[in-house]
């Protein structure tokens, strides 16, 4: 008997084709099963997640204390938080030589998390009487959104007159101006925004806890 090699490669070709679709579906099957489960961990890691904002934020109000009495310490060290900045191997490119000087007034720095966690926190440095500026308190607030995005405020620094360091000169009261080599720390809290997180809004953040 002579069979029909045309007829019987489209035979085998059938056979493939209903093959390969019984592979497919079953692909598609074990793709959306796989789904499935990853939908229940991203659930559990929800969860998980919470807890953990839930008992970091009970020892926030736990620490509090113990900062302020490290607070009250560390007023009584002669230039503690210039010489600290000045030491650690990322913030100490941040200040320049005209920076240094006015932090030798900084007495405290409280970095606090809002009452809920997830929605952000500030970080306020506390000032002594200066010749600087007028405020006592210099404020950068992060503010996070739902939607992805994170507010950054920052306190509008009073500066006396002929002392503002940000705009890359220092006047003197005669009228003279020295220039700086580097970009003045306190520009940073007049860099407000609002970004999307993903854009890398995580590096304004100092690591000072």
């Amino acid at each position: 008997m002579i069979v029909d090699k045309g007829k019987k490669s489209k035979v085998a070709e059938r056979g493939e084709d209903e093959d390969s679709e019984h592979i497919d579906g079953e692909l598609v099957l074990s793709i959306e099963r796989l789904q499935e489960i990853q939908d229940e961990l991203e659930k559990v890691n929800e969860e998980a997640s919470d807890k953990v904002l839930e008992v970091e934020q009970k020892y926030n109000e736990i620490r509090r204390p113990v900062y302020n009495k490290r607070n009250e310490i560390i007023k009584s060290i002669p230039d503690f938080w210039v010489t600290a900045f000045m030491s650690h191997p990322a913030l100490g490119d941040l200040l320049n030589e005209e920076d240094q000087k006015i932090f030798k007034f900084l007495s405290t720095l409280d970095v606090e998390d809002f009452k809920d966690v997830k929605s952000g926190y500030s970080i306020t440095f506390n000032f002594n009487p200066n010749p600087y500026f007028e405020d006592t308190k210099l404020t950068k607030t992060f503010t996070f959104f739902d939607e992805g995005t994170t507010k950054i405020t920052g306190t509008t620094i009073k500066w006396k007159e002929g002392m503002d360091t940000t705009n890359g000169v220092s006047q003197e009261k005669k009228g003279s101006k020295r220039p700086f080599a580097d970009e003045s720390f306190f520009s940073w809290f007049s860099e407000t925004q609002q970004k999307d997180i993903t854009e890398g809004i995580h590096d304004e953040s100092m690591p000072l806890k």
